[in-house]
């Protein structure tokens, strides 16, 4: 991600990456399918024509945050059907989000399972990003599993490195080993079409995938490749959120998504 029971539309977790900061959007209403027992309604201010299995086919949504959102109300975020939050915490070696810790904080209170994510510099060691992660996400144990953001930054004015992909691949195990040595559960990878192909992401094996994907199914668009997070917009609009929304998916039921979240709870510290 850089940062519903909706029926429609990180990132990631721009995806997850780097975002202009909001703007007004000019919404566009439209009808999602019934899920359980209540019709949820859901906004976006640029709505994709899917075919085939479509977003609000899968029952638990959830979005993913950063500073660009601005404060957020995260009380009315739950009651709008959110199911879960990722929330940008930390870039390269020396950058945290200024909103991170409002966040973090925010969206416990309001009762959504929320977990942080990391965005990938390719000008610092992954050593060292590691270290400012873990410098600055509490070790919570019932957070959602923490998240690798890795893709190409074009807007970045500090570092335009495009490493080789093999040399990507040893730099995100070096992140990944450390952070899930420190929290006790294995990160989630957030990967772009683009990046994920040019890099050979598919060589990454033992991780869950957080992809995104606003104008097909991940199945299209990552052949073969298992998920566990879908991200289906970068334009929804969300009650509670300033702007323009990232929404995602959970793969599977409410039922998969309560054993999921419970297999991720560890005994924690601070």
């Amino acid at each position: 991600m850089r940062g519903v029971f909706l029926f429609v539309s990180m990132a990631f977790l721009a995806s997850c990456g780097a975002r202009e900061a909001p703007q007004k959007p000019q919404k566009i209403t439209y009808q999602a399918a019934t899920m359980a027992s209540s019709n949820h309604r859901f906004e976006d201010t640029d709505p994709y024509e899917w075919t085939g299995r479509k977003p609000w086919n899968y029952p638990v949504h959830g979005i993913d945050v950063a500073r660009y959102q601005n404060e957020i109300d995260w009380r009315q975020v739950r009651r709008s059907g959110v199911s879960f939050a990722y929330i940008k915490a930390t870039e390269g070696g020396d950058h945290l989000d200024e909103r991170f810790k409002e966040n973090w904080r925010g969206a416990k209170r309001a009762g959504i399972p929320r977990g942080a994510y990391h965005f990938y510099y390719f000008c610092r060691p992954a050593s060292e990003q590691a270290r400012w992660f873990i410098r600055n996400v509490p070790r919570d144990g019932s957070a959602l599993p923490p998240v690798l953001d890795i893709e190409w930054n074009h807007r970045s004015p500090t570092c335009d490195l495009r490493p080789e992909p093999r040399v990507i691949r040893a730099e995100m195990r070096v992140f990944l080993k450390r952070i899930a040595s420190h929290y006790g559960k294995r990160p989630v990878i957030y990967a772009t079409p683009e990046f994920y192909h040019t890099n050979e992401l598919w060589r990454v094996r033992g991780y869950e995938f957080w992809l995104r994907s606003v104008a097909d199914h991940p199945s299209e668009k990552y052949p073969g490749r298992g998920w566990a997070f879908w991200q289906y917009t970068g334009t929804g609009v969300v009650p509670g959120v300033e702007g323009r929304a990232d929404i995602n998916v959970f793969r599977g039921s409410r039922e998969a998504w309560q054993a999921w979240v419970a297999g991720n709870i560890v005994s924690s510290e601070g």
